[in-house]
């Protein structure tokens, strides 16, 4: 028989969220799991770490077979602490979610979950980020548990491509009822913010930050486009910022 997997799990909404139990649940069914999660939400974090003050971990009670750290750092954070100082090894995979929430199109760069899983895919780790469209505490998250399985079995199997890291998005439906899994580009979308000013009542100024998200891509390949019609969405992940197709462009002008 052939040994199971390591697993790090992780999240950006911190270690008692749902979503995660929900992962660490579906987890356990293939390999060793070890959880390293935040001691406290962690959402919209980006790809932050803490290097201006310490870091603690703590080991966190568990309800099942695998183990457990509360950090209390970014989710970044938490990948750099478990694969050097607490797994002794790199996992076979890394897994960040459920998150409540999308992270769908441009909603990847502000986010704490992908970035423990791009921090994962830096580090030579396989990692996948899965997400809800639901932001609510008590989301319901059964319905997600039979494909982040399905996902999950098939990234080990298949092997996820070198320098690529999977952002899994899963539609709310009112049917219940998802339609299938597409792989897809990220749908080109965006935020504009609003900041609600108030006064606290001791006349100190402050802001809520609040916004519409505005799709401008009609394409039918897209992540928004998929989970509207009622799939999930995958999109390959690169951490590689280099805009190749604009080098050329660039060595054409004149710097003297």
């Amino acid at each position: 028989m052939s040994k199971k997997p390591l697993i790090l799990v992780t999240n950006d909404d911190g270690i008692t969220a749902p979503g995660l139990r929900a992962l660490i649940e579906v987890m356990n069914t293939i390999g060793e799991v070890v959880v390293v999660a935040p001691d406290s939400p962690q959402s919209a974090m980006g790809h932050a770490i803490t290097i201006n003050s310490t870091l603690h971990c703590e080991v966190h009670p568990t309800d099942g077979p695998q183990l457990e750290y509360s950090c209390s750092g970014t989710p970044a954070d938490c990948v750099k602490l478990a694969v050097n100082e607490i797994l002794g090894r790199k996992p076979d995979l890394c897994v960040s979610g459920i998150n409540h929430g999308s992270n769908s199109s441009i909603n990847v760069i502000y986010s704490g979950t992908m970035s423990a899983a791009v921090e994962a895919g830096i580090e030579g780790i396989p990692a996948i980020g899965f997400s809800l469209l639901d932001y609510r505490w008590g989301a319901d998250f059964e319905v997600t548990k039979p494909f982040v399985e399905k996902i999950t079995r098939s990234a080990l199997k298949n092997k996820i491509p070198k320098d690529t890291v999977l952002n899994v998005n899963i539609p709310v439906l009112k049917s219940g009822i998802i339609k299938g899994i597409k792989i897809c580009r990220q749908a080109k979308a965006y935020w504009v913010e609003e900041f609600d000013k108030r006064t606290n009542p001791m006349g100190r100024e402050y802001y809520w930050l609040t916004g519409n998200f505005i799709n401008e891509d009609r394409g039918e390949d897209t992540d928004e486009w998929a989970l509207e019609q009622g799939y999930i969405s995958i999109v390959p992940v690169q951490f590689d910022l280099t805009a190749h197709h604009t080098i050329q462009q660039l060595n054409t002008w004149d710097f003297d």
